[in-house]
C-alpha cells in the first residue's frame, strides 16, 4: 500500500516529467519532479510510468472459459485468476468485464458462458486475491425475446457499471447489408438455413426490441447506471442514443455516426486491435482515421487486452498525437466516462494505480503494475542486469 518509485518518466494529463511519486496508504501523496534520494525507493531507470489502465470492454473471460469453439474449462474459478493475470500483465488495474446477455443460433451455450462467468467472478472477489479492480459490463442483446429474464437478476449488482445496448439481427446497424451478417458468423449456412434464420429473427426483433430496449435504459437510468450504444452506423442511431440519454458510443462503424457522436458530447470507443491492425477486422471504419479527426475518446483492448498500450503507442507515433494524450485515452477518460473518478492519473488524491512501460524495439513492453500502491506482479531485472 506505500511506495516511492523514483526515477521515471512519469506521464500526466497535460505532460511529462522525470520524478517521482509517492503512494502512502494505497492514495497517491505526492509527485515530484527532479532525483529522489528516499531510501528503499523503487528504480525505474528512466522508464515511463503511466496511470493504470482502465479498461470499458473486454472478451477475454469468455475466451478464458471457453478457449476452443465448445471447449469449457472445468474449473470456472482458475479461468477468472487465469483473466486476472492476464489483465494485469497487460497493465489494466480496473476491469470492466463484458458478459454478454442473448442466445440467438448460439443455443443454450451463451446462458451457459454467462453463468460460468458471473460465478468465478463472485467467487474470485469472494476470496480477496484478484489482482485487478474488477467491475462488471453486461452487453444486452435487446432484440433476443428472453433478454430481461436474464438481465433482471443482475440490475442490482454492486458491481454492474455498464450496460450497453445490441442488437445483431440481420439488416440492423453494422448488418444492414446481410451478407456481413453471413460472413461474420461464418456458420457455413445454406441459402435456405440463411433466409429461414433471416427471417426468424428478423421477426423476433420486431416483436420485441423496442420495448425492451426502453426497459433497460429505464432502469439503467433509475439506477444511475451509465449506457452504451454498441455498432452506432447511422445518424438515427446516435440521435436515437441522444433522445435517449445514452453516454457512449461503443464501436461505431462509420465516420458519420463518430462525426455525430462528437457533437453531441457522446464518449466515442473504438477498439484496439483496430488500432494495432490499421483497420477493422470486419470491415468497418478505421480507428486509427477517427483518432487522427479527433472522434476517438477511448480505447477498449476488446478481444487482445495487450493492445491498450500498443494501440496508444501507435497513436502517439503515427498521429504524431502527445503521449499524454494517447494514455488518456487508456486511462482517464474511460474512468471518467463511468463516473470512476478516482483514478486514471497519476495525481495526488487518486489511487496509486500505475503502470511501468520499457519501449523495447519501438515495442511499448508493460513490466511491472502497482493497484493501489501494491505491486502486483513480480521484480524486473535492472537494465545492467538485463
Amino acid at each position: 500500500m506505500n511506495c516511492v518509485i523514483k526515477n521515471a518518466r512519469i506521464v500526466l494529463r497535460d505532460e511529462i516529467i522525470q520524478g517521482s511519486v509517492r503512494v502512502v496508504d494505497g492514495i497517491i501523496n505526492s509527485v515530484d519532479q527532479g532525483p529522489c534520494n528516499t531510501t528503499g525507493a523503487i528504480d525505474l531507470e528512466g522508464d515511463y510510468l503511466l496511470p493504470g489502465f482502465v479498461e470499458l470492454h473486454t472478451d477475454n473471460l469468455e475466451q478464458e472459459i471457453e478457449p476452443r469453439p465448445g471447449v469449457f474449462w472445468p474449473d470456472p474459478l482458475a479461468s477468472a485468476l487465469a483473466h486476472d493475470a492476464t489483465m494485469v500483465s497487460a497493465g489494466i488495474t480496473t476491469v470492466l468485464d463484458a458478459v454478454s446477455l442473448g442466445e440467438y443460433h448460439d443455443g443454450p451455450k451463451r446462458m451457459q458462458i454467462l453463468d460460468m462467468s458471473l460465478g468465478a467472478l463472485r467467487k474470485a472477489r469472494s476470496t480477496g486475491i484478484l489482482k485487478a479492480d474488477h467491475k462488471l459490463h453486461l452487453r444486452c442483446e435487446y432484440s433476443d425475446p428472453k433478454v430481461m429474464d436474464v438481465f433482471m437478476p443482475h440490475i442490482d449488482d454492486d458491481v454492474l457499471m455498464l450496460v450497453s445496448l445490441m442488437d445483431h439481427t440481420p439488416g440492423q446497424r453494422q448488418f444492414t447489408d446481410t451478407d456481413k451478417y453471413r460472413q461474420y458468423y461464418k456458420k457455413g449456412w445454406s441459402d435456405e438455413e440463411f433466409a429461414e434464420i433471416s427471417q426468424r429473427m428478423i421477426a423476433t426483433q420486431a416483436n420485441c426490441a423496442v420495448d425492451q430496449r426502453a426497459h433497460i435504459i429505464a432502469l439503467c437510468h433509475g439506477r444511475n447506471i451509465p449506457l452504451a450504444s454498441h455498432d452506432d452506423t447511422t445518424a438515427d442511431h446516435i440521435r436515437q442514443a441522444v433522445t435517449e440519454q445514452i453516454a457512449i458510443s461503443e464501436f461505431p462503424t462509420t465516420l458519420a455516426a463518430a462525426s455525430l457522436a462528437r457533437e453531441a458530447g457522446i464518449h466515442i470507443v473504438m477498439g484496439g486491435p483496430n488500432v494495432v491492425r490499421g483497420g477493422s477486422h470486419s470491415g468497418n471504419v478505421s480507428a486509427l482515421d477517427l483518432a487522427e479527426a479527433g472522434l476517438l475518446d477511448i480505447l477498449s483492448s476488446d478481444y487482445v487486452p495487450g493492445s491498450l498500450v500498443s494501440g496508444a503507442f501507435i497513436m502517439h507515433r503515427k498521429l504524431d498525437m502527445p503521449l499524454s494524450e494517447a494514455i488518456a485515452k487508456i486511462s482517464v477518460n474511460p474512468a471518467n466516462a463511468i463516473g470512476l473518478n478516482d483514478r486514471g492519473q497519476i495525481r495526488p488524491g487518486l489511487r496509486g494505480d500505475m503502470v511501468r512501460v520499457r519501449e523495447i524495439e519501438s515495442l511499448p513492453a508493460v513490466l511491472q503494475t502497482w493497484a493501489v500502491g501494491t505491486a502486483k506482479n513480480v521484480e524486473i531485472p535492472a537494465k545492467s542486469a538485463a
